[in-house]
């Protein structure tokens, strides 16, 4: 697909940014046409020194940065300050995440920003917000996992765990992104633009309302591992040839079908112990008891056929391994200094489209 029939084709964003959030934001910008211009520091995003996993060069960094221009600036002298309002003057996003007040002491603040550039959609992405008491503190994805009480909920009963992706900073760039598409709009319609802050504790915060407002409401949540906390069974069980498989039952009436046509235990549809959700969950222990025997009579084949055959949700535990040989996984292929590399396809599809995906920026490439 040309790069002009893109649908931000034309736009032009100038992203001050470094690590997974902004990055992740920006980069599905430039997916979707825009021409974005990464400004690093002289030493370059310090997620290019992340690991080695792609052709040599850092898996998070060719991931996140393909499809822009980066551009070396120091920002602490006057020339290169120079440079960024050049660029600034006919851009159409500021997307940053410096720490909270780092661009104002470079003489860049939102107030002088929307002056100067009145078109201008300025994104600001921090841990914790422009105020309050952790403002200023140095915020990282685990450092807010920790913090928003994600890491209490997730992880086996002994104790907490991270989520084993950067999930913070992704659904940060996520929210950032769906956030400057409708400034994009906005600006179109009326010609207002917009001054944006998403943090990152704040999206975390609105993605656990959940689990805060069942502690609320008096049931806080507890650490289940791969069981899901307010339904049952939904959780993890064990084919008699040891492969496992995660199940889900969502209604009563998908509980009644396992109960006639996998475990052959109609009786148990209709149990007091049994019959709904909430009386599911208060046993749980007896309900996944009941269904493990019902595992334990079949191989993992015979279980996931007969499975399928009561409609019932499943899916295999896999890992990296059968990920990289799933046959859902759609792949794209960008350019990097060091060759092409195989990256699993962004999860939007346009149909009828076929797109392209630019480069991954070198360091030094222009300054």
């Amino acid at each position: 697909m040309a790069q002009a029939d893109l649908p931000l084709s034309g736009l032009k964003v100038v992203a001050i940014e470094q690590a997974v959030a902004a990055p992740f934001c920006s980069s599905r910008l430039a997916d979707a046409g825009a021409q974005v211009i990464k400004i690093e520091r002289p030493e370059g995003d310090f997620a290019r020194g992340y690991d080695k996993a792609a052709a040599g060069q850092s898996s998070y960094f060719v991931w996140l940065n393909r499809g822009k221009t980066s551009v070396t600036l120091d920002l602490s002298t006057a020339e290169d300050k120079a440079k960024l309002q050049a660029l600034l003057a006919d851009a159409d996003v500021l997307l940053q995440n410096l720490k909270r007040g780092a661009l104002a002491k470079l003489g860049f603040d939102a107030e002088r920003l929307a002056r100067d550039y009145p078109r201008l959609i300025i994104c600001s992405i921090t841990g914790y917000g422009e105020s309050g008491p952790l403002a200023d503190r140095k915020a990282y994805d685990l450092l807010v996992q920790a913090e928003s009480g994600l890491c209490s909920i997730t992880g086996g009963p002994t104790e907490p765990s991270r989520v084993g992706i950067s999930i913070v900073d992704i659904a940060t760039g996520a929210t950032a992104y769906s956030a400057i598409l409708e400034a994009l709009i906005r600006r179109s319609t009326t010609g207002k633009n917009a001054v944006i802050s998403v943090a990152m504790f704040d999206v975390m915060a609105d993605w656990l309302t959940a689990p805060l407002l069942n502690h609320e409401g008096g049931t806080p949540p507890t650490r289940v591992g791969m069981a899901h906390p307010s339904i049952a069974p939904y959780g993890v069980f064990t084919a008699s040839d040891g492969e496992a498989i995660l199940i889900s039952v969502q209604s009563d009436r998908e509980w009644g079908k396992l109960c006639r046509e996998f475990l052959q235990r109609p009786e148990l549809a209709s149990d007091p112990c049994f019959a709904t959700n909430v009386a599911r969950v208060a046993n749980r222990a007896k309900t996944d008891k009941v269904v493990a025997e019902g595992f334990a009579r079949l191989d993992s084949a015979s279980a996931i056929e007969a499975l399928l055959a009561a409609d019932i949700a499943l899916a295999r535990v896999s890992d990296m391994e059968a990920l990289s040989k799933h046959p859902h996984l759609r792949r794209i292929t960008v350019d990097t200094p060091n060759g092409a590399v195989s990256l699993p396809a962004p999860g939007p599809i346009f149909m009828n489209e076929e797109r392209s995906y630019g480069p991954v920026p070198a360091l030094h490439e222009r300054s």
